[in-house]
């Protein structure tokens, strides 16, 4: 017998299940997300989402890579930004190099068409983080971002940023004041109340606008209605 050894975490690549498997369980519980982001604000357009979470490991990564596909599916324009300037991890979710992305755009060394990158699914582009920068928070919260998020709505119906957990570091707090919604992503069973509320106080410190939380890994009962309707596929 052979021992398994487990994979470094950055080169295990992220399942994109709506992609995958659209009519699994799991791709209709991101369409209902999908739709409750459209409902989430009736009276003003949302063209920038910004995911998050307490603390890494989370998922919101994966989130956030899966409602950009939905939003896609459903035929707008979405843009991807990996705004994880600490630890990216979506150029390996898409199979992707990380030459260049948003810290080149941040320091004005490259054009958003210089860098964005098709992810061979319809009507989802991608913008990975670039090289690491020494002063990721400082690079978010200049005016450079400020207009690089008006390029991004000019051209997108809608751009998704994947931030770093908001207790480790500020940069989620300072993106989240800067995008039309924030959704806090919570791993079920695994985070702590008093993280999550500690969370939730640093986004309402930043003014960010919460549209609400996405409960990740939550594991369903087989006689649920769910697996009754749409079967046992993911």
């Amino acid at each position: 017998m052979f021992k398994k050894t487990k994979k470094p975490l950055q080169t295990v690549a992220r399942k994109l299940v709506t992609n995958l498997n659209s009519k699994s369980i799991i791709s209709e519980q991101f369409r209902t997300v999908r739709t409750n982001i459209n409902f989430s604000m009736p009276d003003k357009e949302l063209n920038t989402l910004l995911f998050t979470s307490s603390a890494p490991g989370e998922g919101k990564s994966t989130s956030a890579g899966n409602v950009a596909i939905v939003f896609a599916q459903e035929g707008r324009k979405v843009l991807l930004v990996d705004a994880d300037m600490r630890k990216p991890t979506m150029h390996y979710t898409f199979h992707m190099a990380n030459t260049a992305g948003l810290s080149n755009l941040l320091t004005r060394k490259w054009s958003l068409d210089d860098v964005v990158k098709e992810t061979g699914i319809k009507g989802l582009q991608l913008v990975t983080c670039g090289p690491i920068p020494p002063n990721p928070a400082e690079l978010l919260s200049s005016k450079t971002m400020d207009a690089l998020i008006e390029e991004f709505k000019d051209k997108y119906d809608l751009v998704v940023f994947d931030a770093p957990p908001l207790l480790s570091v500020a940069d989620a707090q300072i993106l989240s004041n800067k995008c039309d919604g924030t959704i806090l992503v919570i791993n079920s069973g695994t985070t702590e109340k008093n993280s999550v509320v500690k969370a939730k106080e640093a986004l309402e410190s930043a003014d960010a606008n919460i549209i609400g939380t996405l409960l990740n890994n939550f594991i369903l009962e087989k006689d649920h209605y769910y697996y009754q309707y749409y079967g046992t596929g993911e």
